[in-house]
């Protein structure tokens, strides 16, 4: 095996990657988003088109029903989502994005964009087909530990 750490290259790129979120372009109107609920929100506004519970949010992150508990809530207290009743299941609460989280969510999906094509600059498509399967991979293996 080579003698550079994965793991530690991993780590590097992720530090590198909030480091540029840290100064985007749109961090003034973005920064009471930590970085959990900025991925939340995005999550939501992908799946607009079908009911959100906390358990979805649970599997979807690899969070603990506690930790899904406490962020969620704290998104409401900022008013950046509204947990609603569904009609089959008084006790089941629907996540739902408000009209502040949607707007935040734009500028969010710009310096997304921004990030992604920075990214995979000088990339073929089929290295990046490559590389999301070994990403998906190391995830599946983890795991499994």
């Amino acid at each position: 095996m080579n003698d550079e750490q994965l793991g530690f290259e991993l780590r590097s790129l992720n530090n590198l990657i909030k480091r540029y979120f840290e100064f985007s372009s749109h961090r003034k109107e973005i920064e009471t988003i930590t970085g959990n609920n900025g991925w939340i929100i995005g999550y939501l506004g992908r799946n607009v088109d079908r009911d959100i519970f906390q358990r979805d949010i649970e599997e979807h992150f690899t969070i603990t029903r506690s930790t899904a508990s406490r962020v969620l809530s704290l998104m409401a207290q900022k008013g950046l989502i509204t947990r609603e009743t569904v009609s089959q299941d008084a006790r089941l609460k629907k996540i739902v994005l408000t009209e502040k989280a949607l707007e935040l969510r734009e500028l969010m999906l710009e310096d997304i964009t921004r990030l992604e094509q920075t990214l995979i600059k000088g990339f073929t498509e089929e290295e990046i087909k490559v590389l999301h399967a070994y990403i998906q991979r190391m995830k599946a293996n983890i795991s499994a530990d």
